[in-house]
């Protein structure tokens, strides 16, 4: 536990990212300081999201920089200690993924509770800030009501598989989501309990939401952006609300995307579309925790996971799940 491997991010990619816009490292870490603990990690997390902290744009969250390890969520077990508020064995949530070993100040760990029969990479998925977003986006942002009719694109994915139970169990009238395989969308409705769902890569997203939603949408929970903002405009009802939570379609774009062209359809619509980041609602996570530790303990929630071993494949898994690789939530155990 004295030295720590690491990826860095070498070189900003320009469109897909590739294996040699990153390396693996090795150091040896410091003895500890006042206040500080050492923490083996088990998993660390690799998001979408983290496609935009490899440009050197400004943006809600500073860029990676550059020959430096890149962060993330992750999740591990405190193995040495020199603060009076962790201790080893405790189990610990923390921003400084990427590595198999992290040190810090206690201040940058958040102590966690084991679940029953739960594995603790949940929190790093249902019951971390995965659940959180989908939680937020869909009844903060989209302001949810019973009664809804609601479109999730990118469903099957960590966050919209969660958000179509969400809407479900808060009584939705109808749950439609959008995914990349026919296996995806037959997880969909025999798994996460989606009313329809259609597979985007057989095209024309407008027509194939229509057939499922003939009697349109109410809300709109976004994670791809472009063709599916699209369709979603076309499919509103009057006073339709959308969470824009992520825009996957467009993060490897080295041109602009024409999508979505009707934008003029919210005037007349009168339409909701909000764009957030969870970090200006993090104090709703008492509320969230409570809520989704209940339905898990019911069995009332299905979630997964996409397990790829080892640190050495992280830059894989986080390629894998750029290309939709992965079931529910993408996660590397490190250890």
């Amino acid at each position: 536990m004295s030295r720590t491997r690491g990826v860095e991010l070498v070189s900003r990619p320009q469109g897909w990212p590739t294996h040699d816009d990153f390396r693996l490292t090795e150091t040896e870490l410091p003895d500890l300081g006042p206040g500080e603990v050492r923490v083996r990690n088990t998993h660390i997390s690799v998001d979408p999201y983290m496609r935009g902290r490899m440009n050197d744009v400004k943006s809600y969250i500073p860029p990676f920089g550059l020959n430096e390890v890149m962060t993330g969520g992750a999740i591990g077990e405190v193995v040495e200690s020199r603060s009076e508020d962790l201790a080893p064995g405790d189990l610990v949530v923390h921003m400084l993924g990427w590595r198999d070993v992290a040190q810090a100040p206690a201040a940058r760990f958040r102590r966690v509770q084991p679940v029953a029969g739960v594995s603790p990479s949940a929190y790093l998925g249902v019951l971390g800030t995965t659940g959180l977003t989908a939680y937020v986006g869909l009844l903060d942002i989209a302001e949810f009501e019973p009664g809804d009719t609601v479109f999730v694109s990118g469903a099957a994915g960590a966050v919209g598989s969660i958000v179509g139970q969400i809407a479900r169990l808060k009584g939705a009238a109808r749950v439609i989501g959008s995914a990349g395989s026919p296996e995806k969308v037959r997880l969909l409705t025999e798994r996460y309990g989606y009313d329809a769902a259609f597979d985007y890569k057989e095209g024309d997203v407008t027509g194939q939401l229509a057939k499922s939603a003939p009697d349109g949408i109410d809300v709109y929970f976004d994670n791809v952006g472009g063709d599916h903002l699209e369709a979603a405009i076309a499919s509103f009802n009057d006073f339709g609300r959308a969470a824009l939570c992520g825009a996957i379609s467009q993060y490897n774009a080295t041109e602009p995307t024409p999508a979505p062209r009707n934008l003029a359809l919210a005037i007349g619509k009168q339409l909701t579309l909000r764009g957030f980041t969870l970090g200006h609602h993090l104090h709703r996570t008492p509320d969230f925790e409570a809520e989704m530790g209940g339905w898990l303990s019911e069995g009332r929630v299905a979630h997964d996971e996409t397990v790829v071993e080892g640190i050495d494949n992280a830059v894989e898994a986080f390629l894998s799940m750029m290309r939709g690789g992965n079931v529910g939530k993408m996660l590397v155990r490190v250890s």
